[in-house]
């Protein structure tokens, strides 16, 4: 651990290095997210292609730079070890479907810090309730996030006109993505794991929560063919998950992150997982074989040995 952060850190109280976390973040927002504004009404406004291009570039650069402060104040802030294995080379150009458990709302910021500027920028599914979050709601839709909103069961057998409406939002935010370099990123479990919700669905894996295929199939047929590459992101929390207070009030003293990459199945690029039942099976299959090593690496990332380094 650099000795800098340990003095530049250790000395701040857990109440005021939270504070000073919010007003930083907050401050950092604020910052950036008014350009990033400016440049997505000029892109509005102005829809020559060679224009929008040029806007594209900067809103990333911008979004960019967001992430590399906010990355600062995680590293300055706190004294939380990052263990990573399988980092990716930097791949800027490239269509990547990112796949990841979820564990706690750290998992965001984590996969940014190590991503950022290495991969396209990162999207994540949102769901359309976010949109009006102040200040943000309106930099994530200049960023193209997509957003998405689920209708529950009563809801479609009350207007079963709504039925499918997911689905197709889900493709055609995915379709805008094939002609840029893009992150698409799905935390394929759909929820945080919690031991009442493993219990709930008497999950067959040790440390995960069933994944749910829909999702990440709709992904995959929706980009095509640009989809080449996945990258498969295994998070840990040693000494247990906690939430953006508990990381900057220093109470999750270790993450272990893993990475793996490979090129997306050929197979299940080609085929319709709504429409036809055989498909359905072979993806759901995949995606099981892929939770069953994932589960298994995540048993040998808890019993690794600590690391004596920050990330």
């Amino acid at each position: 651990m650099n000795a800098a952060n340990v003095v530049k850190s250790r000395w701040l109280p857990p109440w005021l290095r939270v504070w000073v976390a919010f007003c930083g973040l907050l401050l950092n927002s604020v910052f950036h997210v008014i350009p990033l504004m400016f440049i997505a009404l000029l892109k509005v406004l102005l829809r020559w292609r060679r224009a929008r291009v040029v806007f594209d570039r900067w809103l990333m650069a911008i979004a960019a730079s967001w992430i590399d402060v906010n990355s600062a104040l995680f590293e300055r802030l706190t004294d939380t070890r990052l263990q990573v294995s399988g980092l990716p080379e930097p791949m800027p150009e490239g269509h990547f479907l990112v796949v990841c458990n979820h564990q706690s709302w750290v998992d965001i910021p984590v996969l940014q810090k190590l991503l950022n500027r290495r991969l396209p920028l990162l999207r994540f599914f949102l769901k359309s309730q976010l949109i009006w979050v102040p200040l943000l709601g309106m930099a994530w839709w200049a960023l193209d996030f997509p957003f998405m909103k689920r209708y529950s069961r009563d809801q479609i057998q009350r207007r079963p006109e709504l039925a499918g409406r997911d689905i197709e939002a889900t493709r055609r935010a995915c379709r805008k993505f094939r002609k840029i370099p893009v992150s698409v990123v799905n935390f394929v479990e759909g929820t945080r794991f919690s031991s009442e919700k493993h219990s709930q669905q008497e999950s067959p894996f040790q440390h995960l929560l069933k994944p749910r295929a829909g999702g990440t199939a709709f992904v995959v047929d929706a980009m095509g063919e640009s989809l080449d590459t996945l990258v498969d992101v295994t998070i840990v929390y040693p000494k247990g998950a906690g939430e953006l207070g508990d990381l900057f009030a220093n109470r999750i003293p270790e993450i272990r992150v893993d990475f793996q990459i490979m090129p997306t199945p050929e197979e299940l690029r080609r085929g319709d997982y709504q429409n036809d039942p055989d498909f359905r099976r072979r993806f759901q299959e995949w995606l099981n074989v892929l939770w069953e090593s994932k589960d298994e690496r995540i048993r040998q990332m808890l019993d690794s040995p600590r690391p004596n380094h920050k990330h």
